[in-house]
C-alpha cells in the first residue's frame, strides 16, 4: 500500500521555527527566575524577656593563718660556784711580777730580718714588659736585622711545600744581658718555629734594661720573616 502524505500536513520544514520558539521561550524563563524577587515581612516586636532575679552569692572572707616562729631556746644556766675561805687561809701561789725595765746587764735578742732578701730575690726574679731604659741589642735595631737576616737558615721543607709567614719569639733579657726563656709567641710551622728558636737562642749579650739604675730582667718580642724568592 502506498504512503500518502498532504505537503501541508509535513512539518519537516518548519522544525527550525520551533527551535527559535523553544529558545525564546526558554530564555524568557531564565529571565524571570532572576528577576523574581521575595518581599520580608517587618515584625512589629522582636517578643517580650522576662526578668529573673539573680541571688548574690557571698564569698565568705579567709585569712590565712599566721605562723608563729617557734620561740627561741633559754640561754643556759650557768652555775657559779664560790670557794668561801677563811681570811687567815694561806695561798700556795703566789703572784709574779716580772721587772720590765732594762739596765746594762738585759741582753736583747736581735731577730734577723729576712723579708729585706725576700724583696730582693722578688726584684730578682721579677720579669718586666716596660722599663725605663729598654734592652738594646749591640749596634742598635739595624744590627739586629742584620744578624737575624744572615743566620736564618731557611727550612728545605719549608721551601718544597711553599710555606713562608712571620714568626713572633719572645725570650727575657736578664740583668747581665743574656737571653733566656725563648719561646714561640705566634708560629706559622714547626719548622720554622724551630729555626726561629735556634736563631734566637744564638744572640750575642744584650745591654740590660735598667729601672731605677738597677738592672732587671725584661720580655722583649722578635718577628722573624720568613719569605721565599
Amino acid at each position: 500500500m502506498e504512503l500518502k502524505k498532504s505537503p501541508k500536513a509535513d512539518l519537516e520544514n518548519k522544525k527550525g521555527l520551533f527551535i527559535e520558539i523553544g529558545l525564546v521561550i526558554s530564555l524568557a524563563l531564565c529571565l524571570l527566575a532572576f528577576k523574581w524577587t521575595t518581599t520580608i515581612k517587618e515584625t512589629s516586636s522582636l517578643g517580650t524577656m522576662e526578668e529573673q532575679q539573680v541571688e548574690d552569692e557571698i564569698v565568705p572572707i579567709t585569712r590565712a593563718e599566721e605562723v608563729k616562729p617557734p620561740p627561741p631556746p633559754p640561754p643556759p644556766k650557768v652555775i657559779e660556784v664560790l670557794n668561801i675561805v677563811d681570811n687567815e687561809t694561806k695561798i700556795d701561789e703566789e703572784l709574779v711580777i716580772d721587772d720590765t725595765e732594762a739596765n746594762d746587764n738585759t741582753v736583747i735578742e736581735v731577730v734577723p730580718i729576712i723579708q729585706q732578701e725576700k724583696e730582693k730575690e722578688n726584684e730578682e726574679g721579677q720579669v718586666f714588659f716596660i722599663v725605663e731604659d729598654m734592652p738594646e741589642f749591640p749596634g742598635g735595631e739595624a744590627a739586629l736585622r742584620r744578624f737575624l737576616a744572615n743566620e736564618v737558615k731557611y727550612p728545605v721543607i719549608a721551601q718544597e711545600n711553599g710555606i713562608q709567614g712571620k714568626v713572633y719569639v719572645n725570650f727575657v733579657v736578664d740583668q747581665h744581658g743574656n737571653v733566656t726563656n725563648a719561646k714561640i709567641a705566634r708560629g706559622v710551622d714547626p719548622s720554622l718555629d724551630k729555626e726561629a728558636l735556634r736563631v734566637v737562642s744564638n744572640l750575642p749579650k744584650w745591654k740590660p734594661g735598667m729601672q731605677r739604675g738597677k738592672a732587671v730582667r725584661v720580655s722583649y718580642t722578635v718577628p722573624i720573616s720568613f719569605v721565599l724568592q
